[in-house]
């Protein structure tokens, strides 16, 4: 056992208890320069032990006809019948059993996007488990050791299965039982219809291989168009943001409040961070909170921008008011700076582009080579190793002029560099969103043993192949 130092509130040092990843006796020789880089990151995620709780869910996957949107019919594919499906909630260190059954006409499985979990949990088809064929089940079970942000959706036929209705969130809260603001979930997504109102069936399309993956029409937050939330001037609120379209990036204006960013990708941040130029790629989440302003009356839009079009994603509607209070005590986390890093060589580099080929006639690529989906099972080469507990350099070179939010399962980086150029984001991340050209280094502690995924998040770009394997083992 280990004794963890954590920033809570802005200054307060409190010790958490957390299980050892390997004996000591297993524990990685490292060159000199990577020990110092594991020494300056030392603990800085921690896992919370396990409570000894149990939470039970069942979940039904299967087709069904919702009231969204604008209010019609909508049909669509639905955990529990509801799209966004039932939210998950449960604590740090507890245990979560969920039981799903696919009434899908094809199989599926459930991916548990953000999550540290044992490898056969993960929900990738073909890799950590056989997909689930239609009127089968299967029981996902593992300890929750991180509070945060997270959501789930399946991992096969993703473009398709996702943008159908098939995702939700899971909320991990503290341990604690500490007084907290008033929270909002906002789960952000868009929809392309076709003439008849209903979903477009054309999933994979040359058009969208050849951009950044489906783009629909209407913009949602937890389903709904430009809903209006009631606020109240003075107000402190946390906004839990997540981003599960197929293609679109967000970009929500909050500059007319008092906000910054508190946890990212489900991890706190060191510090709080101003939203002012905030982006949500697919997959990614934010914890934001923030503040009305004390004098403020009517409306306020929370307008996104990240395209030439602004549009309203929501309104908060100033409805009363009440004194200032003090913001929750909440829990930061020291990031490495790993500025040394720089000097290293890319342990490996991932160059992404596309070539013609494949079903659509487009062919999304890592390293020259597409990871073949065939109904859930996947065809891949022998996945690149990394060693556990090694700080690892990884580069991504963007080749091709399109978006790439790059998704890594089971860890959590840190982004060190763009375009050549150090950064320091004072925050983790499990998916980085690359532009046209560009190229990310991101370090990364390998904490979990196990084969894992790490793919394009723009789902027909995963979907048409820009999908790879990373194998943590240890050191022989």
């Amino acid at each position: 056992m280990r004794r963890w130092m954590l920033l809570a509130g802005a200054a307060a040092a409190v010790a958490v208890s957390v299980t050892v990843l390997w004996p000591r006796e297993q524990a990685p020789v490292l060159e000199p320069e990577r020990a110092a880089l594991l020494a300056e990151a030392g603990a800085t995620i921690p896992r919370n032990r396990p409570s000894g709780k149990v939470h039970e869910v069942e979940l039904v996957a299967a087709p069904g006809t919702v009231q969204l949107l604008d209010g019609r019919p909508l049909d669509v594919w639905a955990y529990n019948g509801q799209v966004p499906g039932p939210t998950i909630r449960a604590r740090a260190g507890d245990k979560l059993r969920v039981r799903l059954r696919n009434e899908l006409p094809q199989p599926t499985t459930i991916h548990w996007h953000g999550l540290r979990l044992p490898n056969g949990m993960d929900g990738v088809p073909g890799v950590t488990q056989p997909p689930i064929a239609s009127g089968a089940s299967f029981t996902y079970e593992f300890v929750l050791p991180d509070a945060g942000t997270f959501w789930f959706h399946p991992h096969v036929r993703g473009s398709e299965q996702v943008e159908r209705g098939l995702h939700g969130v899971l909320i991990v809260e503290p341990r604690d039982d500490k007084p907290r603001e008033r929270e909002l979930v906002w789960l952000l997504d868009d929809w392309r219809l076709a003439e008849d109102g209903q979903i477009d069936p054309e999933f994979v399309t040359r058009h969208d291989l050849a951009h950044d993956g489906r783009w629909g029409q209407l913009s949602t937050v937890n389903g709904k168009v430009r809903p209006t939330v009631d606020v109240r001037a003075g107000e402190a609120v946390l906004v839990r943001l997540l981003n599960a379209a197929n293609g679109r990036i967000f970009a929500p204006d909050l500059s007319a409040l008092d906000a910054n960013v508190v946890a990212f990708d489900g991890v706190p941040t060191s510090r709080p961070l101003p939203a002012t130029k905030l982006e949500l790629a697919p997959g990614n989440r934010a914890d934001v909170l923030l503040r009305v302003p004390a004098d403020a009356t009517g409306t306020i839009d929370v307008v996104d921008r990240f395209t030439r079009r602004p549009f309203v994603l929501a309104t908060l509607r100033v409805d009363g008011k009440v004194e200032s209070a003090p913001l929750a005590a909440r829990e930061f986390r020291e990031v490495p700076a790993w500025t040394n890093a720089s000097a290293l060589e890319p342990d490996h580099v991932f160059e992404l582009n596309a070539t013609r080929g494949g079903r659509a006639g487009i062919e999304w690529q890592i390293n020259g080579k597409a990871m073949v989906h065939d109904d859930g099972h996947a065809k891949h080469d022998p996945p690149t190793k990394l060693q556990l507990g090694r700080p690892t350099k990884l580069r991504f070179v963007n080749a091709s002029a399109r978006l790439h939010p790059m998704h890594l399962h089971g860890q959590f980086f840190k982004v060190i560099a763009r375009n050549g150029q150090p950064v320091d984001e004072g925050h983790w991340r499990d998916t980085v969103l690359l532009r046209g050209r560009d190229s990310v280094d991101v370090m990364v502690v390998p904490e979990d043993e196990g084969t894992w995924a790490l793919h394009c998040h723009i789902l027909e770009h995963h979907d048409s192949g820009m999908m790879t394997l990373l194998k943590v083992e240890r050191a022989s």
